[in-house]
């Protein structure tokens, strides 16, 4: 049975993730599976929400990984491709001149998405086949420079919002309390007018946080448990956190950041579980670029088998500093 291959790059502030995943037309189930998943922890907004703009070395390093991402598309026959940059690039004076050179040498094209576009392509990863359409949820995905939050009622999606709050900012010292008090504001007004127990949370951070928590398959991550973990995490160094937690270093220093986050929403509008699906951008563009190919039929939500990609069998490469 033939297959098509597509392929997503998400070029994002803390690290750069390719997907490349296969699916056969011809079978009923429309089965996504996965190829290749490569994470490459660049952490662009590192410079970008310090100085306003990405280095020479660091730019130099984007337009190599791009260069061996290209050719891995060749290697495995991708049919279809995208490019999405978010927030360190959204934010780099010099993203223009990057991704001019990049097209150069690669003739891949680079898309530097806003936070709402980033929020609706994730939305597309088709997570919320598993829901209830009776229940509401919030959709968190916290980022390296961007939190993106979205309302989920009634098996549709209502609206989206980013803010500028992100574990690399956090870091940092980079955001701005205007964007808290803007994210809390759209926050108390989702709880007056919603009723919502279960936030789906998306990302690297709490899909490890959720494996520390050594839950049962299937099982939600209450508020409570993840607000003991991070208080336990927070007791050690960031050293620690690699030796006893078996994190890597990109992870290590920014994973209570993002756990601070996730509760900081949790809190503001009430909600108990966190469901933690492995999902994230570069799931939704390849859903997309599918749905692009793909006839106007629209699937039945029990036709679609997804496999999760996330960081399960990811291959972690190593920036030397």
């Amino acid at each position: 049975m033939t297959s098509i291959k597509f392929a997503a790059i998400d070029i994002g502030s803390n690290a750069v993730r390719l997907l490349i995943m296969s699916i056969s037309p011809e079978d009923a189930t429309e089965t996504f599976t996965k190829e290749l998943m490569i994470r490459v922890p660049l952490r662009l907004g590192q410079e970008s929400f310090m100085s306003g703009k990405i280095a020479d070395k660091k730019a130099k390093q984007l337009v190599r990984l791009m260069k061996a991402f290209k050719h891995l598309l060749k290697v495995y026959d991708v049919t279809d491709y995208r490019v999405c940059a978010t927030a360190a690039m959204r934010e780099a004076k010099n993203a223009k001149e990057i991704v001019k050179e990049i097209k150069n040498e690669t003739n891949l094209k680079i898309e530097i998405i806003d936070g709402h576009e980033e929020a609706l392509i994730i939305y597309e990863s088709h997570f919320y086949y598993n829901l209830n359409d009776n229940q509401n949820y919030v959709f968190v995905d916290v980022g390296g420079g961007s939190t993106e939050i979205s309302l989920i009622a009634n098996g549709e999606l209502i609206e989206s919002k980013s803010y500028n709050i992100g574990t690399v900012r956090l870091l940092n010292n980079k955001v701005e309390s205007d964007e808290y008090d803007k994210m809390h504001t759209d926050l108390f007004e989702l709880k007056e007018q919603y009723v919502i127990t279960d936030i789906i949370g998306s990302g690297g951070n709490i899909i490890k946080l959720n494996t520390l928590a050594k839950l049962r398959k299937d099982r939600k991550l209450s508020v409570t448990v993840l607000e003991t973990l991070n208080e336990t995490l927070k007791q050690h160094s960031v050293d620690e956190l690699m030796e006893i937690y078996k994190l890597k270093a990109d992870r290590a220093d920014v994973i209570t950041y993002a756990a601070d986050i996730y509760l900081d929403v949790a809190k503001s509008i009430g909600a108990k579980n966190f469901i933690v699906p492995k999902i994230g951008l570069i799931d939704g563009i390849i859903h997309l670029l599918y749905a692009k190919r793909k006839s106007k039929k629209k699937n039945k939500a029990n036709d679609v088998v997804i496999e999760e990609s996330a960081d399960d069998d990811t291959v972690e490469v190593i920036i030397e500093k």
